[in-house]
């Protein structure tokens, strides 16, 4: 995902290093909100807390993804020095691609399954119109559609991660340091 902009930055923006950097946390709050929801039993205010967390995380990433896209192509995106080769760039291109489709379609999956599930979701506490009617199959199988993107969520920033990791300490060049604050 490239943008129309010159690519003379040695590094991404302030902004986008922002964003980039708040969207990792939020992901790291996604995630462990629902992985040790477990340590509460159930109807507990304690996993009360954990799902409401994951709901509202995922709503953040959600609103940040707008900021995030216009940043994205509104300001130059530093070349990686050394170039890399084609097939890393083509690469790189459809695992961002599919980094952004998780941020927006992970966050609506969520909260059209709340609706189905008949959960409410308050906004400084009013409650927000369900997205579709109450039903417990359509409840279930959007509970598997998110599930299984999650785990592709795994996949996709681990690969992410470790490809930033190889560029940096492997190949040594300048993937991961744009990406930084250290100017």
């Amino acid at each position: 995902m490239s943008n129309a902009t010159s690519k003379t930055a040695p590094s991404f923006s302030r902004l986008t290093i922002i964003i980039h950097w708040l969207t990792v946390l939020l992901f790291i709050c996604v995630y462990v909100s629902m992985e040790f929801r477990d340590i509460f039993e159930r109807g507990t205010p304690g996993r009360d807390l954990m799902k409401t967390s994951h709901y509202w995380f995922g709503i953040c990433i959600l609103l940040l993804l707008a900021v995030r896209l216009f940043a994205r192509f509104s300001q130059p995106t530093p070349a990686i020095v050394p170039q890399q080769p084609q097939w890393q760039h083509q690469l790189a291109k459809v695992v961002h691609l599919a980094i952004y489709l998780l941020m927006l379609v992970m966050p609506v999956l969520g909260l059209f399954l709340l609706s189905a599930d008949a959960v409410p979701l308050r906004l400084f506490g009013a409650e927000l119109p369900a997205l579709i009617a109450a039903d417990a199959a359509t409840a279930e199988w959007l509970e598997d559609l998110h599930e299984i993107g999650a785990t592709i969520g795994y996949y996709l920033i681990g690969i992410h991660a470790l490809a930033a990791l190889f560029h940096h300490y492997w190949l040594k060049d300048n993937t991961l340091v744009r990406m930084s604050f250290k100017k």
